[in-house]
């Protein structure tokens, strides 16, 4: 059995591989494959045999693909290429005559209400289109995203968004990641697509509740109009472009984007996913 965890580098994919030898997949048969040849080299000095990959040059996904198994493809990060960036990745791994692929999608991605959505929808498309066997795993919201919220309260004891009563089903990085590694490590799971979020949708209230009882202070849950929360992240610093993406965010939590909960990743992980104070704790 050959696994190749296209991302690697990235802390999805290092989770994923941690997960993967816990469930005591050996090393030969794990490939690393990411662009940055400096962390490469970090996994390699792990005993793990690495290869370069980049979504936007189809030969060096060819020759990461080459004899493998299962491949894991992980979104790419780059907003607004990733369909075509995708759409290499599976055509490389039709080439290559992979037994399975498996992809990270984001939640709901077919109800439509989440900014990305699209994306990730056009590349399950283009990955069902292909003839391969493959598996869908849309991963919900990392409780590690609300880190700079973390980090202002405990400076301001306030939490400000523009998202309303919205709920947020998130678990951590590391959740996810047990969940992908089971099943890249297990048969059964061919054709599925799963929901992934954690086990309680949580409100900004609920945020702010738990943050009071993580950073010992109170702290209270500012709700901002859309115009206000924009103009404050600018007002300290975060550039237009990402200000005005974590605004549209906040509308599709209102919006119940990242609400969903289905049980499965608490399934596949065979524990309930990690709570939001506790995430919350982890991050201090």
């Amino acid at each position: 059995m050959s696994i190749v965890i296209t991302g690697a580098t990235g802390r999805l994919g290092r989770h994923v591989i941690s997960s993967l030898l816990r469930l005591d997949v050996q090393l030969p048969d794990l490939v690393a494959a990411g662009r940055d040849e400096e962390k490469l080299g970090a996994l390699r000095e792990l005993g793990l045999a690495t290869v370069r990959a980049d979504y936007t040059e189809p030969a060096t996904l060819d020759e990461a693909f080459a004899g493998a198994d299962t491949v894991l493809l992980i979104s790419s990060s780059e907003v607004g290429i990733r369909v075509p960036q995708h759409r290499n990745a599976v055509d490389a791994a039709v080439r290559a005559g992979v037994s399975r692929l498996v992809y990270t999608s984001a939640l709901g991605a077919d109800r439509g209400k989440l900014l990305l959505a699209d994306e990730h929808l056009a590349t399950e498309e283009a990955i069902a289109a292909s003839g391969l066997p493959f598996t869908i795993l849309r991963n919900g919201w990392y409780t590690e995203n609300f880190e700079p919220a973390l980090r202002h309260a405990e400076t301001t004891g306030v939490v400000l968004a523009s998202a309303g009563d919205g709920r947020v089903a998130s678990a951590t990085r590391e959740d996810y990641a047990e969940a992908i590694a089971s099943v890249l490590a297990q048969d059964g799971h061919a054709g599925q697509t799963y929901e992934l979020s954690g086990d309680v949708a949580w409100s900004f209230d609920e945020l702010a509740a738990a943050l009071t009882e993580v950073l010992d202070r109170e702290v209270t849950y500012r709700r901002l109009t859309p115009e206000q929360h924009l103009a404050e992240l600018e007002r300290t610093g975060v550039d237009e472009s990402t200000a005005r993406f974590l605004v549209a965010l906040d509308a599709n939590i209102e919006d119940g984007a990242l609400d969903l909960v289905t049980g499965d990743l608490s399934r596949l992980l065979g524990r309930r996913t990690t709570g939001l104070v506790d995430a919350l704790r982890m991050m201090r």
